[in-house]
């Protein structure tokens, strides 16, 4: 048995799979495309629900279109963009999209959701200030990262947010896991083969956000980036492509 290199990172495990439900809770639609879009694929394949929450409707993301005109379109490209990997619902939770604030409305709004759709498994985007130590992350996935792992736990607590129980919503501490997508410090994976044309696929019905960031064809960029990044997860992951996932317990 070849010995590890002393500075060699640790394999990724398997994500858990003994669960029924997901909660998916990001900013923006894209973020789960760009994402995890195939490990989602995986999971609705075998029978799993994922439920999709956002925190906007990415009105401020495209320059050329007013907020008002931008909203509507992206809501649209991000139900078409769900549905293509198993998913059929998705809630927006009308914060506004550029100045997401981390408080206690935006936890509540998250709490509310966990307890209204149960889930074991919660996930959500890289919630620190920069993307590895090289591009600075956007305020909007830094608030809504970290409101999610503590709504995750908001939500079992029915003392946080009384205002909920009264309205129906009571307390579930059945979240089990947040699984942080896009983050750096990885310590789980989905095998991506199974998904990853349906993410190329899931990526693509953003197609007026994404003409508006490159000049490539928009399926040859999806097709780049997304097997790219499953591929630089395999050397941790037995040589398969992945999607990564930091995974905190609850």
């Amino acid at each position: 048995m070849t010995p590890a290199e002393p500075n060699a990172e640790p394999p990724l495990e398997p994500m858990p799979d003994d669960w029924a439900r997901a909660l998916a809770v990001v900013a923006h639609p894209d973020d789960l495309e760009y994402g995890c879009a195939a490990a989602v694929a995986a999971w609705t394949d075998a029978g799993r629900e994922v439920t999709y929450v956002l925190a906007t409707r990415g009105e401020a993301g495209i320059d050329t279109l007013e907020p008002a005109e931008c909203g509507p379109l992206r809501e649209q490209e991000q139900r078409a963009s769900a549905a293509v990997v198993g998913v059929d619902t998705v809630e927006f939770l009308d914060h506004r999209d550029g100045v997401v604030e981390y408080g206690t409305a935006l936890r509540r709004d998250i709490t509310a959701a966990i307890r209204r759709h149960r889930p074991e498994l919660v996930l959500t985007l890289n919630h620190r200030d920069t993307w590895g130590g090289v591009y600075w992350n956007t305020p909007d996935h830094v608030a809504v990262g970290r409101a999610t792992l503590d709504a995750a736990a908001d939500a079992g607590n029915r003392w946080i947010f009384p205002e909920l129980t009264e309205q129906g919503l009571e307390p579930w501490g059945g979240v089990r896991w947040v699984a942080v997508a896009g983050s750096t410090r990885p310590t789980h994976a989905v095998d991506a083969r199974a998904g990853l044309e349906r993410s190329i696929r899931s990526l693509l019905e953003h197609r007026t956000y994404i003409e508006v960031l490159t000049d490539e064809d928009p399926e040859t960029y999806c097709r780049t980036f997304l097997t790219r990044n499953a591929q630089v997860a395999a050397d941790r992951f037995g040589g398969r492509p992945a999607v990564p996932f930091e995974v905190f317990p609850r």
